[in-house]
């Protein structure tokens, strides 16, 4: 029979550019997640407060008696604030065992030993969390902003208040980031998803209840530094205009949280390990 030559010859495919690395890891992990009913459950119970604003609205443009319920800044402010035990749940639920399951399958070894960076590898992981805590917070905030328009048939409180569009999304992102990264930094840490949700769940849960504890004692709502949450709903009054309902300086709110980012930032680097293609 004849023996057909097996020697080397050049790839003639299509190849896909390595910076386009981590969309594979983010389109994966999103399709992933999508499958679980429990997952899809949580993030349509996530927009229930939209709903309830919705009719808020609705009543506030229809019903003269209603007129109390008339929308302002500070209501999407609250709105926000609403969704924050929802941004928890996707974060813990979505984000824990990002890393933490590839480290227990030894994943790692293999993502990095292929033509993608740690960099690449962190960015598709955090793009999954990304990606849901936005759909909790900014698009339905978005979507309201849109109902109001619609019900009332004008665009005089959009007009009038244009700066929420861009005040939305800066807190939606800040909020949003820094929930992603400081899980992911924590599934680092372990290759146990639950283990992980037990630790983001003390980051949270635990400053505040030192804060709480300390404000009690001392009559000092200064103290706020050291809860994670805290920080951030006085960074987001600051960001909507709002009086901060704590006082600690919105600066000092800012350094503590970039401290817990650089931390993580610094763990990330140290934990997401592997053999990396050099070229």
């Amino acid at each position: 029979m004849p023996i057909y030559d097996q020697g080397y010859r050049r790839y003639r495919g299509l190849r896909a550019p390595r910076v386009r690395a981590w969309a594979v890891i983010a389109r994966t992990g999103a399709r992933t997640l999508l499958r679980r009913r429990l997952f899809v459950s949580l993030l349509v119970l996530a927009w229930s407060p939209f709903f309830v604003r919705a009719v808020q609205l609705y009543a506030a443009a229809n019903l003269p008696q209603a007129s109390f319920l008339a929308p302002t800044p500070a209501m999407f402010r609250r709105f926000l604030d609403s969704q924050d035990i929802f941004v928890f749940f996707v974060a813990v639920y979505a984000g824990a065992g990002l890393i933490a399951n590839d480290r227990r399958a030894n994943a790692l070894q293999i993502y990095l030993s292929k033509p993608l960076t740690r960099t690449g590898y962190v960015f598709g992981k955090l793009s999954i969390l990304m990606l849901f805590l936005l759909l909790v917070s900014w698009v339905p905030s978005m979507l309201l902003l849109a109902v109001q328009v619609l019900f009332a048939g004008n665009f005089t409180f959009v007009i009038e208040n244009l700066y929420l569009l861009p005040v939305i999304t800066v807190f939606s992102l800040v909020q949003a980031c820094t929930a992603s990264i400081v899980i992911l930094a924590l599934s680092s840490l372990s290759k146990n998803s639950r283990f992980v949700g037990i630790l983001y769940a003390a980051l949270v849960f635990m400053t505040r209840a030192v804060f709480n504890t300390l404000w009690a004692i001392t009559s000092d709502s200064s103290w706020s530094w050291i809860g994670f949450t805290t920080n951030l709903a006085q960074i987001g009054d600051a960001i909507f205009g709002l009086p901060t309902r704590y006082a600690t300086p919105v600066p000092v709110a800012g350094a503590a949280l970039v401290v817990v980012l650089v931390l993580s930032v610094v763990v990330l680097a140290r934990r997401v390990r592997g053999v990396e293609v050099v070229s």
